[in-house]
């Protein structure tokens, strides 16, 4: 714990070196650390050879989207920055006023902007694509702040409708996808790359959260049959391994349904994630049920309220706030699961890199690929933490601006 008033090199020695025994373990962890970072600078700087990141970026990004309608995914891109921005310094701000960036959010701008930088350069893209990345990166750090600034100045009536922008775009971003209101149509088959994964991983999490909510009830039920049929479904998908109910999906679904009305093999395997995802949501859910004690069910019932308001009103915020950290660490591992995708025959990110690879023009040139895509899952799995520690701060009622 720091004591007020010491100095950075006091706090280090405090914690790095507070006995001989520390000391020794500390130095030994640091020159690995400094060793192992080194052996991996010197490989990315001198030996790697990036031209096959650099001549299939494109791939990795979007798949084979058509080129002349890309537009549509800058367009997305902007938008989702800006929300994210507004949604981000609102989360941090509110509902009590503190620094305007506390120091993770300084760590995360800085990391944006490193990432905005560097990337585009090393990469070779044009200048007009690394022009429209630092844009786009400028209007996310600038709603950030703006939000941030003026967030508590947002009237509270208009406030409340704020977190809808999100279902509002996430269906125009679907319309911008794959076409509609005049807009040429994409089909599925020329989606892949990083927005598949994205896509597939979104649609399963939007849903899985509402169906794991339900299962969740319907196990904690009185009625037997709801409680056992609950029970039934979460102990099958949890005993059944991904793959599996992958391939189930995308060869049951084909059978059973006429050709007119079975979806496409990007919608089922993103129906097959979902329905996984729900029952181990459900367990998460029912944990945060399980923590709540019995009398706040029965003091809600007592002033009158009727099970479905009690649960909706008093039980399940509660319980939620509880299971919040670990519905998002299922979320996380929903977005890294998305790689089974390639096995299953769809041009995922991890599809994408098998099929780079394959090229004879590349072969051996794995490490380069694969580094890439850790990065890129790490950075979607960050944000997905940072989303979820700004939410868990903006829920907690004894917060306080400090702990930002």
């Amino acid at each position: 714990m720091n004591t007020p008033g010491s100095s950075p090199l006091q706090r280090l020695r405090r914690e790095l070196f507070a006995s001989p025994l520390d000391g020794l373990i500390s130095l030994l962890l640091i020159g690995f650390l400094l060793a192992v970072g080194l052996a991996v600078l010197r490989w990315m700087l001198f030996q790697a050879q990036w031209a096959v990141i650099q001549a299939n970026s494109t791939l990795f990004a979007v798949g084979r989207y058509p080129v002349d309608q890309q537009w549509r995914l800058w367009l997305l891109t902007s938008l989702l920055a800006l929300a994210s921005g507004l949604s981000w310094g609102l989360l941090r701000r509110l509902p009590h006023p503190g620094p305007a960036w506390p120091r993770n959010d300084r760590l995360a701008v800085g990391l944006l902007i490193a990432l905005a930088v560097v990337a585009p350069l090393a990469l070779q893209l044009q200048a007009s694509v690394q022009l429209r990345w630092w844009l786009i990166t400028a209007s996310l750090i600038t709603s950030r702040w703006a939000a941030g600034r003026w967030g508590q100045a947002i009237p509270p009536a208009l406030r409340r409708w704020i977190p809808l922008i999100w279902p509002l775009l996430y269906l125009a971003g679907m319309v911008l996808i794959s076409g509609g209101l005049g807009l040429v149509s994409v089909p599925p088959s020329e989606w892949g790359g990083l927005l598949l994964t994205l896509l597939t991983a979104s649609f399963a999490i939007l849903l899985c959260f509402p169906l794991g909510v339900l299962l969740a009830l319907g196990r904690r039920s009185e009625l037997p049959l709801l409680r056992g049929a609950s029970v039934l479904y979460i102990e099958f998908i949890r005993g059944a391994p991904l793959i599996t109910l992958l391939f189930l999906g995308q060869n049951i679904l084909g059978f059973l349904l006429p050709g007119g009305l079975a979806p496409d093999r990007v919608w089922r395997a993103a129906w097959v994630l979902t329905f996984f995802a729900a029952a181990y949501v459900a367990e998460a859910v029912r944990s945060g049920l399980a923590a709540l004690p019995p009398g706040q069910l029965e003091a809600a019932r007592s002033l009158g309220l009727p099970m479905p308001l009690a649960l909706i009103h008093v039980v399940l915020p509660q319980a939620l706030r509880v299971a919040l950290p670990a519905t998002v660490g299922q979320f996380i591992s929903l977005l890294q699961d998305t790689t089974l995708l390639s096995l299953i025959g769809l041009l995922d990110l991890l599809g994408t890199a098998r099929t780079v690879m394959a090229n004879p023009a590349f072969l051996g040139k794995n490490g380069e690929v694969y580094l890439v895509l850790a990065v890129l899952f790490w950075c979607c799995c960050a944000a997905l933490g940072l989303g979820s520690r700004a939410l868990e701060h903006r829920l907690n009622p004894l917060s306080s601006p400090a702990q930002a």
